[in-house]
């Protein structure tokens, strides 16, 4: 609890309406004003209309306490109720128990207590809020209630507390009686930036804090501004900045700190999936980069990016990763007697995406005929025939190997098609010798790094129209 935290008695922005808690406003004075008046000239409807969280309730009971020594009062807040129901609720409010009395018993009862309380020189007074909930048979028989009179004075006066639909339901014609008997119409409007403040501070005192401002400037204005001058919207703002303030240890509530609680009360985001959730799924695939191709098998590669802070390093990962991922779907669709006819098809595709990869980042890299230029991403793309595969000792050539990361849902076959275009024993056997700590091969799992031997790229195997790949010594 911040109460202690924040020496304060009791809760400064609770939800019940206490009275000692209202801050009047210029509309709350002139509304409670109107309708001390209308009940003290014995007019016998007074109506207060305003939309929810302003304070009505609060209101209501600050008036009917202010009434209370010269008046019996009753609150009535049950309203979605038939007329005999509505008259049980009021003289269950009256200490008479209703049960199983008729219309005709209730009136009479009714009319006994209101006669005795003005021969005691005490004002009856009904309050009934959420009146717009009433259907508009029950608002007649509110309305046959101004009956209670004598000829000198009204037996009876009614508050009616509700939100503009009430306003709206008393326009109708066929309430048009009950309308012409409501002397005063009493309005609520919001609080602007200075009452906002003070209402604030108001409510602060009341609960017994005595410390320096405990709301920054900026915290004020954005409360002011978030709440649009609604008390309920305060107070709940301010709880949730005070339990926020509590759990920091801080003595001032600041800007920063009500842009936390704003967020955490934003209900729009709380309807869409966390982001995290929706990428969950893809945060494996999105670990390997596959290289295009540049000759007629699927060139071998070596994934070494370093982390980049620049927009352009991200922009250029995040559109190698999704070219990448396309086209390594499309080659698992085709069975592996026309994987290599689909690279060779797939040659201007593959130097179309790199292309637009390039531009994507703002820079372009530039070959030798020696090595490749430095690059976040360093490719290594050579051609394997069958017979070197078989000569290539990993004993010899540590060095020279390749390092391949294993997709989801992919087998060692797979790996080995995409990786060096051929399925062989040969192959399979370097590999086992290059990744002895692998002890399943026939079992991979996602993410996984397997070591493939490094092979050298024939000079003429380049594809017409394409610039023949650079060929490094082994």
């Amino acid at each position: 609890m911040f109460l202690d935290f924040y020496k304060m008695k009791e809760q400064p922005f609770g939800v019940t309406p206490d009275p000692r808690f209202l801050y009047l406003g210029k509309s709350h004075r002139e509304a409670l004003a109107s309708l001390y008046y209308g009940i003290e000239a014995n007019r016998g409807f007074v109506a207060l209309i305003a939309p929810p969280g302003l304070g009505k309730t609060t209101l209501t009971f600050q008036l009917l306490q202010k009434l209370q020594q010269a008046s019996r009062t009753v609150f009535l807040f049950q309203t979605q109720c038939n007329s005999k129901e509505l008259f049980h609720y009021l003289l269950n409010g009256l200490g008479v128990d209703a049960e199983g009395m008729e219309m005709v018993s209730m009136h009479n009862k009714l009319n006994q207590i209101l006669s005795r309380e003005m021969l005691a020189g005490r004002r009856f007074i009904l309050a009934v809020d959420e009146a717009q909930n009433l259907d508009p048979q029950v608002l007649e028989s509110i309305r046959l209630l101004s009956n209670f009179e004598t000829s000198q004075a009204k037996l009876l006066q009614i508050l009616l507390i509700g939100q503009p639909a009430l306003a709206r339901k008393l326009a109708n014609p066929e309430l048009e009686q009950l309308q012409q008997r409501i002397s005063m119409f009493a309005k609520l409007e919001p609080f602007g930036f200075e009452d906002t403040a003070r209402y604030i501070s108001h409510r602060l005192r009341v609960a017994g804090y005595e410390g320096g401002p405990l709301f920054a400037p900026g915290a004020l204005r954005m409360i002011a501004e978030q709440s649009l001058g609604v008390p309920r919207k305060i107070n709940s703002l301010c709880f949730s900045a005070l339990s926020l303030g509590c759990a920091l240890d801080s003595q001032q509530i600041d800007a920063g700190m009500m842009e936390e609680v704003i967020a955490d009360r934003d209900v729009q985001s709380l309807q869409q999936p966390r982001a995290a959730e929706r990428a969950a799924p893809a945060a494996a695939a999105s670990r390997a980069v596959l290289s295009p191709p540049m000759i007629s098998r699927p060139a071998m590669f070596s994934y070494q990016a370093k982390p980049r802070k620049s927009l352009n390093g991200w922009a250029l990962g995040a559109a190698t990763i999704a070219a990448c991922v396309a086209i390594g779907i499309g080659i698992l669709s085709f069975s592996p007697g026309k994987i290599d006819w689909s690279i060779e098809q797939s040659s201007e595709a593959w130097t179309a995406i790199r292309n637009g990869v390039a531009s994507i980042g703002g820079f372009a890299s530039a070959k030798s005929d020696e090595a490749p230029a430095s690059s976040s991403l360093n490719v290594q793309a050579a051609g394997l025939s069958n017979s070197e595969a078989g000569l290539a000792s990993p004993e010899k050539n540590a060095a020279e190997t390749d390092s391949v990361i294993v997709q989801p849902g992919e087998k060692l076959r797979q790996v080995i098609l995409r990786t060096v275009g051929e399925y062989n024993s040969d192959t399979i056997e370097q590999i086992r010798r290059l990744n002895p700590g692998i002890a399943d091969l026939d079992n991979l799992e996602p993410g996984q790094t397997i070591r493939f031997p490094r092979a050298t790229a024939p000079t003429d195997s380049g594809t017409a129209g394409e610039p023949a790949p650079a060929s490094g010594k082994n």
